[in-house]
């Protein structure tokens, strides 16, 4: 009989300074795909599920795949959402116990519910509740992930992406799935270690473009040849979650057949944890002003392509609003022209705008309304729209090629010679077809922003003439001490210098 295994994707990055909650509805407007319908959306691009089915089907298994659900990283997890989609993967757990030989689960790692701090190890725990306590269960997660110790002790294999931009989800899929069909016929017994750094996060977030952050995902794939090490993750912590977890972990998933693998186990994760924290203070970001930026842009010589200004803070990737205006400001102030923005996230602009036509000229609020301590407030601009459109779009970049969203209702507004893509639903810019589905061609123009702190240049950077990164002070800015963390455990770095047990 063919392997019977339970698969499902639970993902979403939680910033818990973010207004509101992340509701059920934000999932549907983003990804909630069941069964097949998930199957044929994510079956064959780069997303863990691909790769959850290329090893399953080269080994027989019997897939039943309960849910894929996605929201764009924002608020806390609604009780709602949480308990419906977890409910989707409990409930099949259970209509198919006393089938089931293993559980293979594609989750982010840093989820927070309005209930709990701990998303993923609330439901792994669910999860156990009904199968049992050995029942193999398998999870990939995002570098960016929060690993708890309820995670680590509910799931006996874990493997998080090695890069970033993530370009490697279908990879980090196939490899969990191997470990995964390795456990079910016999020839390993994985558990998983985890070691934690009181940090925020680790000192480049964990891009794998900038050499000492790099070197660690190195190391970790030259110790999975090591004898009895099976999976090493270094996961980089989401500095915009106030949790008692936060932080970076590095996990092994080793298998306790091979003598003294745990021991080798605990020294590679220390080995690690040691360098990255001996790195805490290497940051390779050259954070910008925004007027600097704004003056950069100006006078940019676009000739061997457009400058690419990255909105940092307002990165709603981050979980950030993704409609600051510092930026836009500056670049009014500065008189830059022969450029475009993308996005500004802002319903009830792209509402106003679907009320006129293409080339009507438009007076409106644009931008800040939902916290203009962060970023700026509403700027009264007066501009013609160029296009609009219902959002929708598909991506042929690393990391969404093949794979189509929307942003609901979206318009193209020329305010001063800058194209401003207006959007309802929140997106980073991850993909070119994000701006040239609209009609901004970025090799037309002398400068463009885009809301994203690193994923951005997996598509864009080779376009790009040039490459900045700005700080406007939004919800995800780079001064950590800007937000009011309450609940992690102190001290961490960078809020604490001193009072640190590692050395």
């Amino acid at each position: 009989m063919p392997f019977h295994i339970l698969t499902g994707s639970f993902v979403h990055e939680s910033n818990t300074f973010k207004k509101g909650e992340t509701t059920l509805q934000d999932f549907r407007n983003d990804v909630l795909d069941l069964g097949q319908a998930a199957i044929d959306r994510f079956g064959d691009v780069n997303e863990e599920l691909a790769g959850f089915l290329d090893i399953g089907r080269k080994a027989g298994w019997q897939i039943t795949h309960t849910v894929s659900a996605h929201a764009t990283p924002g608020a806390r997890v609604a009780r709602e959402a949480f308990d419906h989609i977890a409910g989707l993967i409990c409930d099949s757990a259970r209509q198919h116990r006393h089938t089931l030989d293993g559980i293979l689960l594609s989750l982010h790692g840093s989820m927070v519910p309005t209930f709990c701090e701990d998303g993923e190890g609330e439901l792994l725990h669910r999860l156990r509740g009904i199968v049992g306590p050995d029942m193999p269960i398998a999870v990939t997660l995002d570098l960016h992930a929060m690993v708890t110790p309820a995670m680590v002790a509910a799931a006996q294999i874990m493997v998080s992406y090695k890069t970033y931009p993530h370009i490697d989800m279908r990879e980090t899929g196939r490899h969990a799935a191997r470990l995964l069909d390795a456990m079910l016929h016999g020839k390993t017994r994985p558990t998983t270690l985890r070691t934690h750094l009181p940090m925020l996060d680790e000192a480049n977030a964990g891009r794998t473009d900038v050499p000492q952050t790099a070197a660690l995902y190195t190391r970790a794939t030259q110790h999975e040849s090591e004898p009895g090490i099976l999976a090493v993750s270094i996961n980089a912590g989401f500095a915009e979650a106030d949790i008692l977890e936060a932080g970076p972990t590095v996990l092994v998933s080793y298998d306790q057949n091979i003598p003294s693998a745990d021991t080798r186990a605990r020294a590679i994760a220390e080995g690690l944890a040691n360098t990255i924290w001996a790195q805490r203070d290497s940051v390779s970001n050259d954070f910008l002003t925004p007027a600097t930026a704004a003056q950069q842009a100006r006078d940019f010589d676009a000739n061997h392509g457009p400058l690419v200004i990255a909105d940092y803070a307002d990165n709603p990737g981050a979980g950030a609003y993704g409609d600051a205006t510092a930026l836009l400001q500056a670049l009014f102030d500065a008189k830059a022209t022969g450029g475009a923005f993308a996005p500004m996230i802002d319903p009830q602009g792209a509402a106003i705008l679907h009320r006129h036509n293409t080339g009507d000229h438009v007076t409106l609020a644009l931008g800040g309304k939902q916290d203009s301590s962060f970023g700026g407030g509403p700027l009264t601009v007066t501009g013609e729209i160029i296009h609009l459109s219902d959002g929708s779009y598909t991506g042929n970049g690393p990391i969404l090629g093949g794979i189509t969203h929307s942003f609901g209702p979206t318009a193209v507004l020329r305010v001063n010679g800058i194209d401003i893509l207006v959007v309802t639903q929140p997106a980073q810019m991850l993909d070119l077809m994000q701006v040239r589905t609209f009609g901004i061609e970025p090799a037309s123009l002398r400068f463009l922003v885009v809301k994203s702190m690193q994923h951005f240049r997996a598509a864009f950077e080779p376009i790009a003439g040039k490459v900045i990164v700005c700080d406007t002070g939004a919800l995800a800015t780079p001064q950590a001490h800007l937000r009011p963390y309450t609940r992690v455990r102190r001290p961490v770095w960078p809020l604490d210098r001193t009072g640190f047990s590692r050395a």
